[in-house]
């Protein structure tokens, strides 16, 4: 799959890890047993609500347990690992979202080759960037924002869902666009940095 393709998937797609032979296991029996679903970030942000909605719909159409499991960190590489390692026989599959294209170019030490080791099976979803703010924060629109953050150099705070996930790298690229500075946070999922976010701790 060509790279440009694999990044229009956007943030829910379903793969397996290669092999000769592979997809043999999906017959018409599939599947005789629980089928895991690896998520690269924690339990409550998009991606793992994502995966518990596709498992739920699965598990009632085939009448087999989808059972999710969060393996969150390094940007999603620890949970791509895991999928790469596993038998490729169709029961564990991972849901990857736009970190897995990042993350090709980003590190050059990895265990794997993601584009070599992993065969996509189904786009799920796409979904756009946004940038959000607090209630509380006193611009409303892009431009205020930039405006105030050139009058507040280094006094604001950005966060995502961990390092390296398509948030943070469309985040990086917005400052430099903007040519603004701002501090980047990372957090361990999507519901921790939503929690801050809501509570005022950043902008």
């Amino acid at each position: 799959m060509k790279r440009r393709t694999f990044l229009r998937l956007g943030v829910g797609t379903l793969a397996v890890p290669t092999a000769a032979g592979e997809f043999a296991a999906w017959a018409t029996d599939y599947p005789t047993r629980p089928v895991r679903i690896i998520v690269g970030f924690a339990a409550g942000g998009g991606t793992d609500i994502v995966a518990r909605l596709i498992g739920q719909a699965v598990s009632e159409r085939l009448g087999q347990a989808f059972v999710i499991e969060n393996r969150p960190g390094a940007a999603t590489n620890l949970a791509t690992e895991v999928v790469v390692n596993a038998p490729a026989d169709g029961y564990t599959l991972l849901l990857a979202d736009g970190s897995a294209a990042i993350n090709a170019t980003l590190y050059n030490n990895l265990n794997f080759n993601f584009f070599r080791d992993i065969a996509p099976v189904a786009g799920i979803v796409r979904v756009a960037n946004i940038m959000v703010v607090n209630p509380a924060f006193p611009a409303t629109t892009v431009p205020q924002f930039i405006a105030y953050a050139k009058a507040n150099p280094g006094a604001l705070n950005t966060g995502s869902g961990g390092k390296g996930d398509p948030p943070h790298v469309s985040g990086e690229l917005f400052k430099m666009m903007a040519g603004i500075d701002m501090l980047y946070v990372p957090y361990r999922g999507l519901a921790a940095t939503l929690s801050d976010l809501i509570a005022g701790r950043f902008c």
